[in-house]
């Protein structure tokens, strides 16, 4: 099949597909199984009747959004190609155009760049505690905080707080110099850097001396009753049962939480039951509470990346085949479909991911 397009203005069609031969256009045509010829603002698309219809759409819409200003990006065309195989009928501007954090200049709007990423978005603005599960970078933690920074700027919460378990630093933590704060800061640089992004250095700092923002080890909520604060715990999986209760029973009046993290990437000393797997399971079926998987499609960080992730999948598959025996007693790769569980759960209609409200 032959689909002929020409469109009037090169300019957003050259923002979408980027140079002739690059690899945006590289990508597209492998990920599509399509044969693409560009000349001008004329796109010839050859393919099966399915394969060249769905870039056909792909592209009207994509051309459509930027001439109509919204940043288009390399990595946007195989992530929006994904969203139409999945929902043929969506209309991206849903996605794209969702904006969290609008950025000054010429930084990218920060707005969810897939379907499970904007299921994402609309819980955490609809339920008070919210359930992220999935690969690294694709972006739980990074919208958490996104979201964060948004009720705080539109004075819904009085302040964040963002907690991380230190498990990694074990015994060492002690043998580092410093104060408490500096031991434990390299563990929560993943979360000053996503601040940085969306706020200036300078405002964040300041937020910090006034305790408007709080980043701490998880250790530190023992205790402590949050109201009016956006709550994140990150890196969950690295949660003992009693680590996690402990966080979820801080959740004061006016607070909304996140809990991020992936079972596969658990850190605690063999044979320790995660408290993510636990709380997956045990809270399932709760009132106010969603659970949003996410899977190596919606990775957001380099192309290579999903491949990288599925590689590692294919070989714990293989090993557990071979072996006959499940993996490490983390309870990995089931806490990993426990939220797909919830999701089927009898009574729950609101959308793949989902709890009940």
């Amino acid at each position: 099949m032959t689909i002929r397009l020409s469109f009037e203005d090169q300019v957003p069609l050259q923002l979408v597909l980027g140079s002739v031969g690059g690899q945006a256009m590289e990508e597209l045509q492998r990920a599509a199984g399509v044969t693409l010829h560009v000349r001008g603002g004329d796109v010839t698309i050859e393919g099966d009747d399915g394969a060249a219809a769905l870039v056909e759409r792909l592209l009207r819409q994509m051309v459509a959004m930027a001439r109509a200003g919204t940043p288009i990006h390399p990595g946007d065309l195989p992530r929006a190609l994904e969203v139409m195989r999945s929902e043929p009928r969506v209309d991206l501007r849903s996605l794209f155009d969702d904006t969290i954090i609008p950025r000054s200049g010429s930084g990218r709007p920060i707005a969810p760049r897939s379907l499970a990423q904007k299921h994402y978005v609309d819980c955490l603005r609809r339920f008070d505690l919210t359930f992220g599960v999935g690969p690294a970078g694709t972006g739980k933690t990074y919208l958490a905080v996104a979201m964060g920074v948004r009720m705080l700027l539109d004075k819904r919460v009085r302040r964040i707080i963002l907690a991380r378990p230190a498990i990694e630093a074990g015994e060492s933590l002690g043998f580092l110099p410093g104060t408490m704060e500096e031991k434990v800061s390299p563990y929560m640089r993943p979360l000053y850097d996503a601040l940085h992004d969306m706020l200036d250095v300078q405002k964040v700092m300041r937020m910090m001396e006034q305790g408007i923002i709080e980043i701490a080890p998880l250790a530190y909520m023992r205790g402590r009753t949050l109201s009016e604060t956006f709550l994140i715990l990150d890196e969950a999986q690295n949660t003992t049962p009693e680590q996690m209760k402990m966080f979820l029973t801080r959740i004061g009046a006016g607070t909304r939480a996140v809990v991020t993290g992936d079972p596969t990437q658990n850190d605690l000393p063999y044979g320790k039951r995660s408290g993510l797997g636990h709380a997956l399971r045990v809270l399932r079926g709760v009132d106010g509470i969603a659970f949003c998987s996410f899977t190596h499609t919606d990775v957001m960080r380099h192309q290579l990346v999903q491949r990288i992730i599925l590689a590692y999948d294919r070989e714990d598959q293989r090993r557990r085949t071979t072996s006959g025996k499940p993996g490490r007693p983390s309870e990995g790769p089931r806490d990993a479909e426990a939220p797909r569980d919830a999701a089927e759960a009898p009574g729950d209609d609101e959308g793949a991911g989902e709890g009940r409200s």
